[in-house]
């Protein structure tokens, strides 16, 4: 068991506060759990567009890396040095960790596209396997070229979360007429809708019922879509219906959970939907589109799904869950998926099973 070891490689700080690195951090630490050493080398943080210092530290600590050393690196990092992952490939028995190929970020230009595809598929090509966190994803890397024998599905886990007490633990609960709060958590980027989501809730009468949003997410990381934002919450009259509190952590962000009444994630694409698992663990209903794992977690009764980026039929979700029945009926649907969501010690014995193969096969 001590003998086993591992370096995991991730641009920028591990502890960034995104699903992905939330997602190797419970790796790192249930594998540690699991008497393995893990190594962690954290490179530049201006991956997946490196600067030429950057790939230098990285071709730098492959490099140093002794022969038949087993590397995990994260699909962010990987897909953007394909000659670097070429040239270790050969005596380094390198995994790629994918949770979202670079080639499928939102927004990106018809020549980024291309650009990306051909270095992701140049890198994918020289790993021992592949290691990727929602099935949308297998099919991108079969499409690479990848055979199913050279790529794991490992989807993330779920933490055992109290259930929500809802905006009644934030108002007096003899009134009955406050606020229906809503939660989106999720970094403010242009892939995860927040723009289609204030439209929506613009587009909702006012007879609907009261509601209050809060943004749960990093304000730092996409800063021309969050002045977006903040100019269509001025323009739509929304300052006072909408907080856009930036990144919560421990407590804060719990209670930020305990207070909510609905999820709503209006995302354009997800590999798999942490943040929608994390709202059904609190036992919240979810107003979110048919992306990633979305539709298999939320079910037909714990929520309401629509397809990305389609204003009309967001807005009459959200105002189905305005309603005070249909949101109690979807919350006790929510109540009964909670107990059926995967655990993180399911997903570190499934990437440790990767792990053992590629240390004793190759």
């Amino acid at each position: 068991m001590s003998g086993r070891s591992i370096v995991l490689i991730v641009p920028g700080p591990l502890k960034t506060p995104t699903g992905g690195y939330k997602y190797n951090r419970r790796m790192v630490a249930g594998l540690r759990a699991c008497g393995w050493d893990v190594d962690v080398r954290e490179l530049e943080d201006s991956f997946p567009e490196p600067t030429v210092a950057a790939l230098d530290d990285a071709a730098r600590q492959l490099a140093a890396m002794p022969d038949g050393a087993l590397v995990l690196v994260d699909g962010l990092a990987l897909g953007a040095m394909p000659d670097q992952v070429e040239r270790e490939s050969r005596r380094l028995r390198l995994i790629a960790l994918v949770h979202m190929p670079l080639a499928s970020t939102v927004g990106l230009q018809a020549a980024d596209t291309a650009r990306l595809q051909a270095s992701e598929s140049r890198a994918l090509a020289a790993v021992s396997a592949a290691i990727v966190t929602g099935r949308s994803t297998v099919g991108v890397l079969r499409a690479y070229g990848l055979v199913n024998k050279r790529i794991a599905l490992v989807e993330p886990g779920t933490d055992r979360a109290p259930l929500a007490r809802g905006s009644q633990s934030a108002y007096n609960p003899q009134v009955r007429d406050h606020p229906v709060e809503l939660l989106c958590v999720a970094t403010v980027n242009a892939g995860k809708g927040h723009n289609v989501l204030l439209n929506a809730l613009a587009a909702i009468s006012d007879g609907a019922g009261a509601w209050h949003l809060t943004c749960v997410g990093s304000l730092d990381r996409d800063p021309s879509t969050v002045d977006h934002l903040r100019a269509l919450v001025s323009t739509r009259g929304l300052g006072d219906r909408v907080s856009l509190v930036g990144a919560q952590h421990g407590a804060a962000l719990e209670a930020c959970w305990d207070r909510a009444d609905v999820f709503v994630l209006a995302t354009c694409s997800e590999t798999y939907g942490m943040a929608v698992a994390e709202a059904l663990a609190h036992g919240l209903p979810v107003v979110s589109t048919t992306t990633g794992a979305t539709p298999e977690l939320v079910g037909s009764d714990a929520g309401v799904l629509v397809a990305p980026g389609n204003t009309d039929a967001l807005a009459k979700a959200l105002s189905r869950v305005l309603d005070r029945d249909e949101r109690e009926r979807l919350a006790a649907g929510a109540r009964r998926v909670r107990d059926l969501l995967p655990t993180w010690d399911v997903a570190v014995s499934k990437i440790a099973a990767v792990l053992e193969r590629v240390a004793t096969r190759g």
